[in-house]
């Protein structure tokens, strides 16, 4: 007898979260991150749920009309049984207010399926008898690791959460009571110059690796969050939330970041590192550090966490980690997508965008090290679409105090050590110029320096 049986699948749960869009265009980005088309096992509703995600994308509404619109220049809209088979979904769902709960069940019931056919594979591997043990055991690992990827999904992290982790220590979050006008970087001088870091701004601020474009950013994120109770969402493709939340905690503590990473430090810096994380456990600053993001993933994210904190400043470090839509067009291409969906993001959800940025390597290459526009990596669009550009510099990092001393270009000027010149080389909206910040190598922090910025235009 033929065993006739189908892989697990909820035809039912498939037609309510499609039909909850249908319902509920705004529905989506609720689960936009998290469920892909191929999720789905009926092929027509893979197909219907794909062009929801396209309509999405192109900040398009979803309804009935538009993805029978859609469909039909696909020429899929017969195949899915036409116009009466959307509304038949409509018909059966008259609200969107369970769709994660849809969602979770065709995406569990996927894994189900990815596992059916993950043994298959295996089981071929295993019948291969002429193959070297450790390379099929190897080989069955990536199998079921591809699986637990394909199913896992990092998301949001409060900074509590993870403080508890490195102390065994919890605490409410602070509410919002009212939107910020914009949002204070603390330092007195940039803040005259920008006036703050203004909503729906996309803000590039870019360096050469090793300068502080990390700790610049979080130093900015914490005065934020702690200094004005800001909402902070941190998209963090580099670092690990771990390595970040221990670079807070040193810089709160003024406690080298090293002893702090090893956790060997003395009886009274942990008593300072206590008291930070009681500070820091009260700030609103969300870290997802999923190492490979699409920008669409960004976009969703942050959607969500604003509906349910209302976000006031997103961090993105750093932009070229980030992943476009996949059409191979070229990275130039890409990075050009990715910068417009971080300016679109920054004013559909009217908060300031602050994307961390690479520069090239002819920096390197000139006299003098100081960054232009034309430095900012793989794209001019990264330029032409923010509304801020900041760089970092510091001779330091390029000259010794040898060799400085003995440089006639500055003779008689004393040694930079630990200050770092904030380059504001373009501002949409107000004067370019410079200013000077202190650099804490040790803790990795900055702070003020008392100086007035020299505007240049």
């Amino acid at each position: 007898m033929i065993n006739e049986t189908l892989p697990p699948h909820n035809v039912e749960a498939e037609e309510a979260v499609i039909g909850s869009l249908l319902v509920d265009s705004e529905a989506i980005f609720k689960i936009a991150i998290s469920l892909k088309p191929e999720d789905f096992f009926i092929e027509q509703n893979q197909w219907v749920y794909a062009v929801c995600l396209a309509l999405y994308q192109r900040n398009e509404s979803i309804n009935q009309i538009t993805v029978a619109h859609e469909l039909a220049n696909r020429g899929k809209l017969e195949e899915i049984g036409g116009a009466a088979y959307l509304s038949h979904l409509v018909a059966i769902v008259p609200t969107s207010l369970h769709i994660e709960h849809y969602a979770q069940i065709v995406s569990k019931l996927a894994v189900m399926r990815r596992l059916i056919t993950a043994a298959g594979q295996i089981a071929s591997i295993g019948y291969q008898a002429e193959t070297d043990v450790d390379t099929a055991v190897s080989k069955a690992e990536d199998i079921l690791y591809k699986v637990r990827q394909q199913q896992s999904s990092r998301d949001f992290i409060p900074i509590r959460q993870l403080l508890s982790q490195y102390f065994e220590d919890t605490g409410p979050a602070k509410p919002q009571e009212e939107e910020i006008p914009h949002v204070l970087t603390d330092f007195v001088a940039l803040d005259d110059l920008l006036g703050g870091l203004q909503r729906s701004d996309l803000i590039v601020l870019a360096a050469r690796p090793s300068l502080g474009k990390t700790s610049l950013a979080l130093t900015i994120a914490r005065n934020a969050a702690i200094e004005q109770h800001a909402c902070v969402a941190i998209f963090s493709l580099e670092m690990s939330r771990e390595a970040l939340v221990q670079r807070l905690l040193s810089s709160e503590a003024d406690v080298d970041s090293r002893r702090v990473r090893l956790g060997s430090y003395t009886e009274s810096e942990e008593k300072r590192i206590m008291e930070a994380s009681g500070v820091l456990s009260e700030a609103m600053i969300y870290i997802d550090d999923s190492p490979q993001l699409r920008i669409i993933e960004v976009r969703s994210k942050a959607q969500r966490l604003d509906f349910e904190r209302n976000i006031d400043l997103i961090i993105v470090d750093y932009l070229q980690l980030l992943q476009g839509q996949g059409r191979n067009e070229g990275r130039v291409q890409e990075v050009s997508d990715i910068t417009r969906a971080l300016k679109a993001l920054a004013r559909e959800l009217n908060v300031p965008v602050l994307a961390v940025s690479q520069l090239s390597r002819a920096v390197e290459s000139r006299m003098s090290h100081k960054p232009h526009l034309s430095d900012l990596r793989e794209s001019g669009s990264i330029e032409q679409d923010a509304d801020v550009v900041l760089f970092i510099y510091r001779d330091e990092y390029y000259s010794t105090e040898e060799q400085w001393l003995n440089d006639r270009e500055h003779a008689g000027e004393p040694y930079p050590k630990g200050l770092a010149d904030i380059i504001i080389a373009k501002h949409r909206n107000g004067p370019t110029g410079e200013i000077k910040l202190r650099f804490l190598t040790r803790t990795a922090k900055f702070e003020n320096l008392e100086a007035e910025f020299s505007p240049t235009s």
